[in-house]
């Protein structure tokens, strides 16, 4: 009896997380007139937005899949002095004000030496693309440097070595071994990150207010106009991170 009770206590309160999660989403889904969002889809400024969020966040994804892997093979597959200095730092991002995170980054890449050196090359930071991933990726990266962390951390060294006997070169091991044996969590992480950086709004609208993210958009249209005028591209964004997140967790997990 005591047993049943401590299961339906947990089920309450289960149930009582769920709700709050998921009520808010389904109200916005199947709250708004459908022909209202097809009209939003329609306009331009509504489509660009949205594009250029899936675009952004999508390629600073693959930067730090590049960067951010030989990061988390390090902090897994070695112990060396400073190795939680460095955990701590990788996590410090997503602990810190947004709005904050926003203003340290145009501190570096909108004034200074750094934003002139890039500039020297062409490369500008303040209301632009490289802007808004730069924003994306330092808020967002965490996600997938800890999942993939963890991933290799599952993947047994006996096999590198084994490998290695074989023949294999560090990198092939890395290539072959490792990253295939831990691409489930490196998959997951990559797409938590891809997923906060869709949703990024407070160091975006520091360092590039336009061209406008969806988020911003979003914003911009809610102080604007009100409610029902931002309401349906919030939707229209909701349900395609929906899709994405489905889609992907549902291909990775068929993965052996």
């Amino acid at each position: 009896m005591k047993k049943n009770i401590f299961l339906y206590a947990m089920i309450a309160l289960a149930t009582i997380i769920l709700l709050f999660l998921t009520v808010p989403l389904l109200n916005m889904i199947f709250g708004n007139d459908l022909k209202v969002l097809l009209d939003a889809l329609k306009q331009k400024d509504v489509v660009g937005s949205i594009y250029l969020t899936m675009k952004v966040s999508f390629f600073g994804m693959l930067f730090v899949l590049i960067t951010g892997l030989p990061l988390a093979y390090v902090i897994a597959r070695y112990n060396f002095f400073g190795r939680s200095l460095i955990e701590a730092l990788t996590d410090i991002p997503i602990m810190i004000p947004h709005t904050a995170a926003g203003i340290a980054l145009l501190m570096i890449f909108g004034r200074g030496s750094i934003s002139k050196g890039f500039e020297a090359l062409g490369i500008t930071f303040v209301d632009t693309e490289m802007g808004i991933m730069v924003a994306m990726m330092f808020l967002s990266s965490t996600f997938l440097i800890n999942g993939a962390k963890e991933g290799f951390k599952k993947v047994d060294v006996k096999l590198e070595k084994v490998a290695r006997t074989l023949g294999a070169n560090p990198l092939q091991v890395f290539l072959r071994i490792s990253i295939p044996n831990a691409r489930k969590d490196i998959i997951n992480g990559a797409l938590m990150m891809w997923g906060r950086g869709l949703g990024e709004f407070g160091a975006v609208v520091m360092i590039a207010y336009h061209p406008m993210v969806a988020p911003v958009l979003i914003y911009d249209r809610f102080t604007s106009y009100g409610l029902s005028y931002s309401a349906p591209v919030a939707t229209i964004m909701i349900i395609l991170s929906i899709f994405v997140f489905l889609s992907v967790r549902f291909v990775n997990n068929r993965l052996k």
